[in-house]
Protein backbone atom coordinates (compact mmCIF):
# COMPACT_ATOMS: atom_id res chain seq x y z
CA UNK A 1 0.00 0.00 0.00
CA UNK A 2 2.82 2.38 0.90
CA UNK A 3 4.54 1.58 -2.42
CA UNK A 4 1.36 2.43 -4.31
CA UNK A 5 0.99 5.76 -2.50
CA UNK A 6 4.65 6.58 -3.16
CA UNK A 7 4.32 5.74 -6.84
CA UNK A 8 1.18 7.90 -7.11
CA UNK A 9 2.95 10.84 -5.49
CA UNK A 10 5.86 10.52 -7.91
CA UNK A 11 3.51 10.49 -10.90
CA UNK A 12 1.67 13.56 -9.61
CA UNK A 13 4.96 15.37 -9.00
CA UNK A 14 6.14 14.63 -12.53
CA UNK A 15 2.82 15.79 -13.97
CA UNK A 16 3.03 19.05 -12.01
CA UNK A 17 6.59 19.62 -13.22
CA UNK A 18 5.49 19.04 -16.81
CA UNK A 19 2.66 21.58 -16.47
CA UNK A 20 5.02 24.20 -15.05
CA UNK A 21 7.55 23.59 -17.84
CA UNK A 22 4.89 23.89 -20.55
CA UNK A 23 3.76 27.19 -19.06
CA UNK A 24 7.29 28.58 -19.32
CA UNK A 25 7.98 27.80 -22.97
CA UNK A 26 6.14 28.24 -26.26
CA UNK A 27 6.34 26.65 -29.67
CA UNK A 28 8.46 28.50 -32.21
CA UNK A 29 8.81 28.04 -35.95
CA UNK A 30 12.17 28.74 -37.55
CA UNK A 31 13.10 29.50 -41.13
CA UNK A 32 15.27 26.86 -42.81
CA UNK A 33 17.79 27.36 -45.60
CA UNK A 34 15.32 25.84 -48.07
CA UNK A 35 12.77 28.38 -46.88
CA UNK A 36 15.20 31.26 -47.31
CA UNK A 37 16.02 30.11 -50.83
CA UNK A 38 12.29 29.93 -51.60
CA UNK A 39 11.94 33.58 -50.53
CA UNK A 40 14.79 34.58 -52.84
CA UNK A 41 13.37 32.57 -55.75
CA UNK A 42 9.99 34.30 -55.39
CA UNK A 43 11.63 37.73 -55.34
CA UNK A 44 13.75 36.94 -58.41
CA UNK A 45 10.71 35.65 -60.29
CA UNK A 46 8.91 38.92 -59.57
CA UNK A 47 11.98 40.93 -60.62
CA UNK A 48 12.07 39.15 -63.98
CA UNK A 49 8.33 39.60 -64.43
CA UNK A 50 8.66 43.36 -63.86
CA UNK A 51 11.93 43.67 -65.82
CA UNK A 52 13.79 45.04 -62.82
CA UNK A 53 17.24 46.30 -63.87
CA UNK A 54 18.89 44.58 -60.90
CA UNK A 55 18.56 43.85 -57.24
CA UNK A 56 20.16 42.14 -54.29
CA UNK A 57 17.86 39.97 -52.16
CA UNK A 58 18.94 39.12 -48.61
CA UNK A 59 17.12 36.85 -46.16
CA UNK A 60 17.84 36.81 -42.42
CA UNK A 61 16.51 34.66 -39.59
CA UNK A 62 14.40 35.97 -36.70
CA UNK A 63 17.57 37.16 -34.95
CA UNK A 64 18.75 39.20 -37.93
CA UNK A 65 21.48 36.76 -38.97
CA UNK A 66 22.11 36.36 -42.70
CA UNK A 67 20.85 33.07 -44.15
CA UNK A 68 20.94 33.62 -47.90
CA UNK A 69 21.76 36.34 -50.41
CA UNK A 70 21.67 36.64 -54.17
CA UNK A 71 22.70 39.53 -56.40
CA UNK A 72 21.22 39.87 -59.86
CA UNK A 73 23.60 40.71 -62.69
CA UNK A 74 24.26 44.41 -63.08
CA UNK A 75 23.42 45.38 -59.50
CA UNK A 76 25.81 47.81 -57.79
CA UNK A 77 28.11 46.17 -55.24
CA UNK A 78 26.93 48.19 -52.23
CA UNK A 79 23.46 46.69 -52.65
CA UNK A 80 24.54 43.56 -50.79
CA UNK A 81 25.19 45.28 -47.47
CA UNK A 82 22.21 47.57 -47.88
CA UNK A 83 19.82 44.68 -48.50
CA UNK A 84 21.13 42.84 -45.43
CA UNK A 85 20.61 45.98 -43.36
CA UNK A 86 17.04 46.35 -44.59
CA UNK A 87 16.19 42.72 -43.85
CA UNK A 88 17.77 42.93 -40.38
CA UNK A 89 15.92 46.17 -39.55
CA UNK A 90 12.59 44.70 -40.64
CA UNK A 91 12.93 41.63 -38.45
CA UNK A 92 14.49 43.25 -35.37
CA UNK A 93 11.93 46.08 -35.27
CA UNK A 94 9.06 43.92 -36.59
CA UNK A 95 8.05 46.53 -39.13
CA UNK A 96 8.52 47.20 -42.86
CA UNK A 97 11.50 49.53 -43.22
CA UNK A 98 9.41 52.09 -45.11
CA UNK A 99 7.85 52.91 -41.73
CA UNK A 100 11.21 54.15 -40.46
CA UNK A 101 12.13 55.96 -43.67
CA UNK A 102 8.87 57.90 -43.35
CA UNK A 103 9.51 58.63 -39.65
CA UNK A 104 12.92 60.08 -40.42
CA UNK A 105 11.60 61.98 -43.45
CA UNK A 106 8.87 63.48 -41.30
CA UNK A 107 11.38 65.01 -38.92
CA UNK A 108 12.45 62.49 -36.31
CA UNK A 109 16.05 62.55 -37.46
CA UNK A 110 17.31 61.40 -34.05
CA UNK A 111 16.55 57.83 -35.16
CA UNK A 112 19.53 57.86 -37.52
CA UNK A 113 21.74 57.88 -34.40
CA UNK A 114 21.01 54.15 -34.00
CA UNK A 115 23.97 51.97 -35.04
CA UNK A 116 24.12 50.95 -38.70
CA UNK A 117 24.45 47.30 -37.66
CA UNK A 118 20.89 47.41 -36.30
CA UNK A 119 19.14 50.11 -38.28
CA UNK A 120 18.82 50.79 -42.00
CA UNK A 121 15.80 53.10 -42.41
CA UNK A 122 15.41 52.63 -46.16
CA UNK A 123 12.34 51.27 -47.96
CA UNK A 124 12.73 47.66 -49.09
CA UNK A 125 12.75 45.50 -45.94
CA UNK A 126 9.79 43.28 -44.98
CA UNK A 127 9.30 40.86 -42.04
CA UNK A 128 8.49 37.25 -42.96
CA UNK A 129 5.59 36.04 -40.85
CA UNK A 130 3.86 32.66 -40.59
CA UNK A 131 1.06 31.77 -38.16
CA UNK A 132 1.51 35.16 -36.51
CA UNK A 133 5.19 34.49 -35.80
CA UNK A 134 8.08 36.41 -37.33
CA UNK A 135 10.43 33.80 -38.74
CA UNK A 136 12.78 36.11 -40.62
CA UNK A 137 13.12 39.16 -42.81
CA UNK A 138 13.82 39.92 -46.46
CA UNK A 139 15.54 43.02 -47.80
CA UNK A 140 16.06 44.21 -51.36
CA UNK A 141 18.32 46.91 -52.77
CA UNK A 142 19.28 47.92 -56.31
CA UNK A 143 16.01 47.58 -58.23
CA UNK A 144 14.57 50.38 -60.35
CA UNK A 145 13.41 52.38 -57.33
CA UNK A 146 12.81 52.17 -53.60
CA UNK A 147 9.20 51.28 -54.40
CA UNK A 148 10.33 48.36 -56.56
CA UNK A 149 12.79 47.25 -53.88
CA UNK A 150 9.82 46.87 -51.55
CA UNK A 151 7.69 45.14 -54.17
CA UNK A 152 10.40 42.51 -54.63
CA UNK A 153 10.71 42.08 -50.88
CA UNK A 154 6.94 41.64 -50.52
CA UNK A 155 6.95 39.06 -53.30
CA UNK A 156 9.64 37.15 -51.42
CA UNK A 157 7.84 37.41 -48.09
CA UNK A 158 4.68 36.09 -49.78
CA UNK A 159 6.46 32.90 -50.82
CA UNK A 160 4.87 30.82 -48.07
CA UNK A 161 1.30 31.81 -48.92
CA UNK A 162 1.34 32.07 -52.69
CA UNK A 163 1.00 28.32 -53.15
CA UNK A 164 -1.74 28.10 -50.54
CA UNK A 165 -3.77 30.97 -51.98
CA UNK A 166 -4.92 28.99 -55.00
CA UNK A 167 -6.22 26.12 -52.88
CA UNK A 168 -7.90 27.88 -49.95
CA UNK A 169 -9.22 31.07 -51.55
CA UNK A 170 -6.82 33.31 -49.67
CA UNK A 171 -6.44 36.75 -51.22
CA UNK A 172 -3.07 38.48 -51.30
CA UNK A 173 -2.40 42.05 -52.36
CA UNK A 174 -0.53 45.19 -51.37
CA UNK A 175 -2.32 48.32 -50.27
CA UNK A 176 -1.43 51.56 -52.13
CA UNK A 177 -1.03 53.49 -48.88
CA UNK A 178 1.30 51.22 -46.98
CA UNK A 179 2.57 48.71 -49.56
CA UNK A 180 2.45 45.92 -47.01
CA UNK A 181 0.92 42.50 -47.27
CA UNK A 182 -2.83 42.07 -46.93
CA UNK A 183 -4.39 38.62 -46.82
CA UNK A 184 -7.69 36.98 -46.20
CA UNK A 185 -11.10 36.76 -47.76
CA UNK A 186 -13.90 39.33 -47.66
CA UNK A 187 -14.22 40.90 -44.24
CA UNK A 188 -11.32 38.80 -42.94
CA UNK A 189 -8.72 40.78 -44.90
CA UNK A 190 -5.71 41.40 -42.64
CA UNK A 191 -3.09 44.07 -43.39
CA UNK A 192 0.00 45.73 -41.87
CA UNK A 193 2.42 42.99 -42.90
CA UNK A 194 0.73 40.27 -40.81
CA UNK A 195 0.73 36.79 -42.30
CA UNK A 196 -1.94 34.12 -41.94
CA UNK A 197 -1.01 30.55 -42.78
CA UNK A 198 -3.18 27.61 -41.86
CA UNK A 199 -1.00 24.64 -42.60
CA UNK A 200 2.46 23.27 -41.85
CA UNK A 201 5.00 24.02 -44.55
CA UNK A 202 8.11 22.01 -45.34
CA UNK A 203 10.25 25.15 -45.34
CA UNK A 204 9.38 25.85 -41.70
CA UNK A 205 10.67 23.56 -39.00
CA UNK A 206 8.53 22.93 -35.95
CA UNK A 207 10.78 21.75 -33.08
CA UNK A 208 8.01 19.39 -31.95
CA UNK A 209 7.87 17.60 -35.31
CA UNK A 210 10.55 15.44 -37.00
CA UNK A 211 12.97 17.48 -39.10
Amino acid sequence: MKSLIKATMIVLALAATSLVTNAQVSEKKTLTLDGANKVIAAAIAYAKKKNAPGGVIAVVDDGGNLMALERLDGTFAAGANISIGKARTAVLFKRPTKVFEDIVKNGRTAMVALPDSLFTPLQGGIPIMVDGQIVGGVGVSGAASAQQDEELAIAGANAFTSSASSSNGMEMKTTPASNVLCEGTGQRLVCQGRRIARRQRSQLHDPHQPA
